[in-house]
């Protein structure tokens, strides 16, 4: 028998109320949870407004819906068949010859349109969102400002202490950010005065200075001097080169594949950008695999009875998914797995598992 499309309305219907309750009371919870952290850090900060704190944790907002979906969709699901169950709805539905595919169709259709549209329209407003809560996060909370931007035309830095500021640009720079080639440093002194340029061969990160190679000084009104080597101090390290690039969650879906590019041109390693954006476009199939996962249980109330030990399993397993697609995300950070193979194993792998367990139930 086919299902209806009344049938399938209604039901379609049911599981959206349903995502939406959920997702309702599981972000609000994150937003409050997300308040309490950020007041407790600009608790220490006299121009950390409490508006300011809640400004920033309403920046956050969309970002954390993206990241409670899942599991929306996971309680979202339960909760629809489990009263569908309750109902007897499904009851009469199976004694009519529907099967426990047709009852998902509905479910399956929603979670991977929502998929859909999380990744192209709500992504990009969520990212920019972030993009600006991390702006706001460096200024006030953090009293630092931004180091490092990389462009097509290469990689520029700025520092500064309160007489002097310094930016640098180079067109080749090595994967830890610790070598540049081909390097300009432009000095300026206090309200933007121009003091000189310095241009290298090499430039070399050490402790506390940058080691500078085949040296050419350009002072205003001054001859050139030349140096073969030159030490220049600065205080900046590694690590925080590294750490001052665009964070991958500040960045849309359809942004992340040209700056991956520019990355790699620069000689960076674009590791953790191309994880995140597989683990973007692997959303639809992560909501899915929540359906599966969650229908395995509910739907089984029909047969088998003790609505708590199936509850109980299915949040479990749901659970379990998203442990191991952190666990998998690690492995891909760490080079240990591909960055396909980490954004989508995990939901391809509970997928064919919630399908199989189905499959079972229904023919088994």
């Amino acid at each position: 028998m086919r299902i209806s499309f009344l049938l399938s309305r209604y039901i379609a219907k049911r599981f959206l109320a349903s995502i939406v309750l959920v997702s309702g009371v599981v972000i609000a919870v994150a937003f409050l949870i997300d308040v309490i952290n950020l007041g407790d850090r600009a608790s220490s900060r006299d121009e950390a407004s409490f508006g300011l704190v809640l400004e920033m944790a309403l920046l956050r907002a969309p970002f954390l819906s993206l990241k409670v979906l899942p599991f929306a969709m996971l309680f979202g699901t339960m909760l629809t068949y489990v009263w569908l169950t309750r109902t007897h709805e499904l009851v009469v539905s199976r004694a009519s010859g529907v099967s426990a595919w047709q009852f998902l169709l509905p479910a399956l259709t929603i979670a991977l349109v929502l998929g859909a549209f999380m990744i192209t329209v709500f992504n990009p407003l969520a990212s920019a969102m972030v993009s600006r809560f991390e702006q706001l996060e460096t200024q006030f909370l953090r009293g630092q400002s931004s180091l490092l931007a990389v462009s097509p035309g290469g990689l520029w830095l700025r520092e500064g202490d309160g007489t002097r500021q310094f930016v640098i640009h180079a067109n080749h720079v090595s994967a830890s950010g610790g070598n540049l080639g081909d390097v300009i440093i432009f000095a300026f002194e206090e309200d933007d005065v121009f003091v000189e340029r310095v241009d290298a061969r090499r430039a070399v990160l050490n402790d506390g200075f940058w080691s500078l190679e085949e040296v050419m000084v350009t002072r205003p009104d001054a001859t050139v001097d030349r140096y073969d080597v030159l030490e220049v101090p600065t205080e900046l390290t590694v690590p925080r080169i590294q750490n001052s690039f665009a964070s991958p969650e500040t960045m849309s879906f359809w942004e992340l594949p040209a700056f991956i590019q520019t990355m790699e041109d620069a000689g960076f390693s674009a590791l953790r950008h191309k994880i995140h954006w597989h683990a973007i476009l692997s959303i639809p199939l992560l909501l899915a695999a929540m359906v599966l996962v969650a229908a395995t249980f509910s739907l089984r109330l029909t047969r088998r009875g003790r609505l708590g030990l199936f509850i109980l399993a299915g949040l479990g397993t749901g659970f379990l998914l998203y442990f191991l697609s952190d666990i998998s995300l690690a492995l891909g950070m760490s080079g240990s797995l591909p960055p396909i193979l980490s954004a989508w194993a995990p939901a391809a792998i509970f997928a064919m598992i919630g399908s199989a367990l189905l499959f079972h139930m229904e023919d088994g």
